[in-house]
């Protein structure tokens, strides 16, 4: 049964694992994260799972928030993250899911909003090599030519530009659990994850691992 749980992100850190080796990870508080819906296929059309995470004052809430997570039995919680289900019926309003249902070695996805960068260039946007840095030449950091003369006339859809960059949804995949505290909702991840330092995460349990990882 596949498991995710909403987290926050505090920073990284470097421990040493089972084989004497120091391993880079990110440290994750995961959870607790009560049920606060269920969906089912006869009700809703299809099945699914609603998380909370993170708690909040009842009167920085609106109205029917707080009725939605009442319903449920929950305390006011910031973060609501519902994900897909095969079975419904395992699940119950109210039920606490905690870092518990996560072993030491599984493989985990991570979805997270990088960090913004602001505009930017192609360069650091594309990783563009740039132009000639030679006396004279005037187009360093520069993308160079983008579109054409008198056919078509104009610049093609797509193309790599300065602009935006950062602050979009990002999901890694497979990173293994390298460490669980479980008194104090922690997981030790390994390697970088996306956002900032106290971004929210989401981690779940990994869809493509290979099976050499298994």
């Amino acid at each position: 049964m596949s498991q995710i749980l909403i987290g926050k992100k505090l920073g990284m850190t470097q421990i040493f694992d089972g084989d004497n080796s120091l391993v880079a990870v990110t440290v994750v508080e995961a959870g607790p994260c009560p049920v606060t819906q269920v969906k089912t296929a006869q009700k809703d059309g299809y099945e699914a799972v609603q998380i909370g995470f993170n708690a909040q004052k009842e009167q920085r809430m609106s109205k029917p928030e707080l009725g939605h997570l009442k319903k449920a039995g929950v305390a006011p919680v910031t973060e609501l993250v519902e994900f897909r289900v095969e079975n419904a019926s395992e699940y119950k309003a109210g039920d606490v899911m905690t870092v518990a249902k996560f072993a030491e070695g599984q493989m985990v996805d991570i979805i997270g909003t990088t960090k913004g960068r602001g505009f930017q260039g192609v360069m650091k946007r594309f990783n563009f090599d740039g132009q000639p840095q030679s006396h004279g030449h005037m187009m360093h950091r520069r993308p160079g030519s983008v579109g054409c003369r008198q056919t078509p006339g104009h610049v093609y859809k797509g193309r790599k530009m300065p602009g935006h960059m950062g602050q979009v949804r990002c999901t890694t995949q497979n990173h293994p659990i390298v460490k669980i505290l479980e008194d104090k909702n922690i997981l030790l991840i390994k390697g970088s994850l996306p956002g900032a330092k106290g971004d929210m995460v989401i981690v779940r349990t990994a869809k493509k691992v290979k099976k050499a990882q298994q």
